[in-house]
């Protein structure tokens, strides 16, 4: 999977995707993460990549060229079209389904915004869709980018360690995790489940499946009513006095 981040703050991204799991990725070269200077493009002799917006208003706008200008020279050689993303309170919200979709593409450009925005044009040439992280406004989309980039990253076969810890993770099958434990078994006084310790794996793989279906419909009743609960869960759920969703 390639990156490329159009950013003015280049210099941020080795700091945080340059280590931990997404840095070993690199090394590997499951992962390639590019960030260009949308400055260097400028054709201001100050290097300016912003400008008041044409009908007045607060803030500035980022200008056309120097982006138009950084993707072209990502481009220029390529016999194809990356997948084109602005970073936007705008867009759609990123959800694991999200995520997993754009873990198929190849080559992946991400365009960080600033001040008011970007010149529409921009969006309306090159952008192929706009994500938003969540509800709220940032300083820029240096964030947002880091958070698509690792979160499509950790999906990509050999980036993780052990496979299962991508598969039984939250929000892969619609459900929050179950509660983790690790030594010692007695904590202050608060002791591991029992059925952890026992060593019975299909009592633990239940026990987990339970905590996961409760914790969804105490924290994020939204998910919860949208999951389509099996046989199994069902019985489960009846089993252990929850209250079944019909």
């Amino acid at each position: 999977m390639k990156f490329d981040i159009l950013t003015i703050f280049p210099e941020i991204f080795d700091a945080i995707l340059g280590s931990s799991i997404i840095g070993r990725a690199q090394e590997k070269g499951l992962v390639s993460v590019d960030a260009h200077n949308i400055r260097d493009f400028s054709k201001d002799k100050h290097k300016k990549t912003d400008d008041y917006p044409y009908g007045g208003g607060n803030g500035l706008v980022m200008l056309a060229q120097p982006i138009y200008d950084a993707y072209r020279s990502i481009v220029k050689e390529l016999d194809y079209k990356p997948h084109f993303i602005y970073m936007s309170p705008q867009g759609k919200p990123l959800d694991q389904k999200l995520v997993e979709d754009l873990s198929k593409h190849e080559h992946i450009i991400l365009l960080c915004g600033h001040y008011e925005g970007v010149d529409e044009r921009i969006l309306e040439e090159l952008v192929d869709e706009e994500i938003s992280i969540g509800d709220y406004v940032l300083t820029g989309g240096e964030l947002p980018a880091m958070v698509l980039v690792d979160a499509i990253s950790r999906t990509i076969p050999g980036v993780l360690s052990n496979e299962e810890s991508y598969e039984e993770e939250s929000h892969k099958d619609g459900l929050l995790e179950y509660p983790q434990y690790t030594r010692p078994a007695d904590f202050m006084g608060k002791q591991v489940p029992e059925v952890l310790l026992s060593g019975h794996h299909a009592n633990i793989t239940k026990w987990r499946r339970l905590q996961a279906l409760r914790r969804t419909k105490a924290r994020r009743p939204d998910m919860y009513e949208q999951l389509e609960l099996t046989s199994e869960d069902k019985k489960l759920l009846k089993n252990n006095d929850d209250e079944v969703k019909e």
